[in-house]
């Protein structure tokens, strides 16, 4: 069971009472990275970690320090306030991050914890959308290209009309994943500027070195039931990824249309030379941006 499980955080500044929560922890299958303070946090926080249980008065700050901690590195990580405390007198009220509160004061509380983490851990590693395992290498690579001091827009707003008009369809963008949310930094067709990371097709194309084609979002089990992208009015969807020298994955330039569309080898292959020229752009622009040769 602990195999398939992630890590869990637990954050308390109390030896006894971290050690009881870590035990009962363990005993369910979790693997526990105990924490006496917001700064061990800090160190114990990667990509395997999948929850973070916190109490709410810690040495050197508070639980929702520990929240906006997490919130930075890892923001699809739920975390849990387990603690003595009423939720009225936490010490900055609720937040939306905090999954939920278990307080220690009620009968079997260690029990209720292990459930509540068991049911969170699993709805994140089931529901939440992918990371890749580079993560944070990725985005260090990509706070590296800062598209508007490279004067890079005009360009990619030519390629995004020409991508428009050579496959004919509504819509197309050069699209950079950041950490919660994806920027457009160039859209013929549309005018959209940002998509949260989790209604975005391209977090799922950022992960495959193939060109990612979904003939008809609506009948894709992973993005029927997203809102967003009925609300936009995007039935199909094919996107290549961006991805620099050292291989880390910015971002990816998208076709969508407004009916199912599907996409002939010979169009996924003309697709993947138009990323191949937008990260060539990213790449010249960096270097003429900085002096380098």
């Amino acid at each position: 069971m602990s195999a398939e499980l992630p890590t869990v955080v637990c954050v308390d500044g109390d030896d006894e009472t971290r050690s009881a929560t870590v035990e009962a922890l363990e005993t369910a299958g979790f693997e526990v990275r105990p924490c006496d303070s917001v700064v061990a946090v800090e160190t114990a926080m990667d990509d395997s970690v999948g929850c973070v249980v916190t109490t709410a008065t810690l040495p050197d700050g508070d639980g929702f320090d520990v929240v906006e901690l997490v919130r930075d590195r890892r923001p699809d990580c739920p975390c849990i306030f387990f603690t003595g405390e009423p939720p009225a007198d936490l010490p900055r009220g609720g937040r939306d991050q905090v999954v939920e509160y278990v307080p220690r004061s009620v009968p079997g509380a260690h029990d209720r914890l292990v459930e509540v983490v068991t049911a969170a851990a699993t709805e994140v590693t089931q529901a939440a959308y992918p990371l890749p395992e580079d993560e944070t290498e990725r985005l260090a690579a990509l706070a590296e290209y800062d598209v508007d001091e490279l004067s890079a827009l005009d360009t990619f707003e030519r390629l995004t009309s020409l991508i428009t008009s050579h496959f004919d369809i509504d819509v197309a963008f050069v699209g950079l994943v950041g950490a919660q949310e994806e920027r457009f930094v160039a859209c013929e067709g549309a005018n959209w500027r940002t998509l949260s990371r989790e209604d975005t097709i391209c977090t799922h194309t950022i992960l495959t070195d193939d060109v990612m084609v979904v003939e008809n979002v609506q009948e894709d089990p992973r993005f029927a039931a997203v809102e967003r992208l009925e609300e936009l009015d995007i039935r199909s969807y094919a996107g290549a990824r961006i991805t620099d020298d050292d291989g880390n994955a910015l971002g990816a330039v998208c076709c969508i249309h407004g009916e199912p569309r599907s996409y002939t080898q010979a169009e996924r292959e003309d697709l993947r030379r138009f990323a191949d020229e937008v990260q060539e752009q990213l790449a010249l622009r960096r270097r003429l941006g900085t002096g380098g040769d």
